[in-house]
This record gives structure tokens, C-alpha cells and sequence, in this order.
């Protein structure tokens, strides 16, 4: 596997975006998977799952979203997407890397995956560009009722007027995740994220996965939730862009299942011809992470595989 390190300019204006592509060393390229990670993290947590592909001949690729990982101008904007409209400047960003890559490969199946708040961006990027993708995975998503994403969206405009967009605060930090380790208190305070302890250690030890975030991430977070729940915008996904969505059956960003398959039935009606859904028993939130991530794997194989 060839892995490759870059930058390029974000839509933002000030700054650069770290990428990364992983490749297979020989043969022909069979497709390619560009990801969007989850919130609080960075794509590179994503090797182990690039490399498994590479092996089955597709590349990779991935950027750390504004306000995440390498793509900051400093440590201070950890959590911080930009002074206005971050939700779609980061779709833009999404949306770079993918012209970068068809340039490169072209006439080769496209795919998308998106994680947790990746899936929300995601979902988003679908209403926007959606054409021309050969399939979507959306991973660890979840549904919010419109009502709970736009009082988020006041509190933090709220807040902001006092303290300022790059605060970070408890309040607004503690009603978004102080539910979901509720399950799983034998164990660390994100126990949610995966049964794997060893993976939950790595994460709590790097700063990359520790930093809080600021008003402005969460006012970006509620809007792009905000964005994907209008039916307008579902309704110009493409119908016939076959959508692949998966989650832990414990995980709580998915309400336990209830909001996954309440997502996929959304989009189900709104006429996806190809879509379908699976959740693994006892797994949590970051199924690539987990105990039993090899079938993760061969699953989102096997579904890309069908439809190249």
C-alpha cells in the first residue's frame, strides 16, 4: 500500500486542508472510497479499514474536515469550522478532494462513506453533488427531530452574543453527549464508542480526539442536521444512487437502532431505488473500530463490490 500525504486550499480561504490517499502498490484499480470521518477526530484513524481495501484493488481517500486534525491554521480552531456558513464550506472541501481524485482515476466507480457527524456532511453532500457517485455509505448516522437541532442552533447563537464563537462550552458539550455512555458505565467515559478498551485508550490519549467543541462546531453540527431533515433537500438526492447504511445496534448516536431505521425508511420513501440497511448486534459506535470489525469490512466489501 502506497500512502500519500497532501494538501489543498480550502473553500474557507485561509486554510489548508490536510488529505490523504492510500493505494494499492500493483494492478488494476477496481474503485475508490473517499471518506468523511466523524466528529472530535481525523481520517487517518481510518488506515487500518484504507489498507484491508487497497488489498481488494481500491484507493482510499480522505481530508480532515475544517476544524479537525491537520487542517487548521492552529490548535486554537480545533473545534471551530469558520465565521459563516462552515456546514457548507466543509461539503465544499468534500467535494475538492473528489474532483482532485475523479482527475486522477477517471472513468472509475466513486463511492462515499461517512461517519457520524461525516454521515450528517455526508447525507448534506448527497443533496448538493450527489450525481455521478457510484454509492453511499452512511455509517453511525443517526435522526434529530428539527425542533431539537434549531433550539441547539438558538443556544449557541445565544451564548455566542456573550462569550464568542470559539468558546466551548459545557453546557452546549454536556446535552450532546452526556447520554451516551449511559449503557456502559463499567467502562471509560466513551465506552460508547466501541467494546474494544484498547482502541478507547488510544482515543482518550490523543489530543487529535480530546479537544472540545466550540460554539461555532456545534451551531454547523445542528445546522447540517438542520440542512438534511428538510424534505426539499432529500427529495434531490438521486434516485437512483444506491445507499448503504450500517451501524452498532448499541450505539446511541443511532438511538439504539430506532433512528437509523427511521433515517433509512426517510429515504426509502423518498423513492432511493437501491437502498439498505444493517445494524451489528452488540457493537457500538464506531463499528471499523470494533471487536468484530473484520465482518464490518467484508460487508461494506461485498456491497461495493456489487455495485461497481
Amino acid at each position: 500500500m502506497k500512502k500519500i500525504a497532501f494538501k489543498y486550499p480550502s473553500a474557507d480561504g485561509r486554510t489548508q486542508i490536510h488529505a490523504i490517499a492510500w493505494k494499492p502498490d500493483q494492478g488494476e484499480i477496481a474503485g475508490i472510497l473517499q471518506i468523511s470521518h466523524g466528529m472530535i477526530e481525523y481520517v487517518e484513524r481510518y488506515e487500518p479499514f484504507a489498507e484491508y481495501l487497497t488489498e481488494k484493488g481500491f484507493v482510499v481517500a480522505g481530508n480532515d474536515h475544517l476544524g479537525h486534525g491537520l487542517s487548521v491554521v492552529s490548535q486554537d480552531d480545533w473545534g471551530f469550522f469558520a465565521p459563516e456558513k462552515g456546514s457548507d464550506l466543509v461539503v465544499e472541501d468534500l467535494n475538492f478532494l473528489r474532483m482532485q481524485m475523479q482527475k486522477e482515476y477517471q472513468d472509475i466507480p466513486y463511492f462515499m462513506l461517512g461517519h457520524s457527524m461525516g454521515s450528517f456532511l455526508l447525507r448534506k453532500y448527497l443533496s448538493k453533488y450527489g450525481r455521478g457517485l457510484a454509492g453511499a455509505v452512511i455509517m453511525g448516522t443517526g435522526t434529530q427531530k428539527t425542533v431539537t437541532v434549531a433550539a441547539g442552533k438558538a443556544l449557541c447563537r445565544f451564548l455566542a452574543l456573550f462569550k464568542g464563537w470559539h468558546y466551548r462550552s459545557p453546557l452546549v458539550d454536556q446535552q450532546v453527549f452526556s447520554g451516551n455512555n449511559k449503557r456502559f458505565q463499567a467502562g471509560s467515559t466513551d465506552s460508547w464508542l466501541t467494546k474494544d478498551a484498547e482502541i478507547v485508550k488510544a482515543y482518550n490519549s490523543n489530543p487529535c480526539c480530546t479537544f472540545k467543541f466550540t460554539l461555532n462546531g456545534f451551531y454547523n453540527l445542528f445546522d447540517t442536521i438542520h440542512f438534511i431533515n428538510r424534505k426539499g433537500n432529500i427529495q434531490s438526492i438521486p434516485r437512483d444512487l444506491p445507499m448503504f447504511f450500517v451501524s452498532g445496534e448499541d450505539d446511541p448516536v443511532g438511538n439504539y437502532g430506532t433512528g437509523v431505521k427511521t433515517a433509512f425508511d426517510t429515504y426509502r420513501k423518498a423513492g432511493i431505488k437501491d437502498i439498505t440497511w444493517k445494524l451489528y448486534s452488540g457493537d457500538r459506535h464506531e463499528i471499523l473500530n470494533e471487536t468484530d470489525k473484520e465482518i464490518v469490512y467484508e460487508d461494506i466489501y461485498k456491497w461495493l463490490r456489487k455495485h461497481l
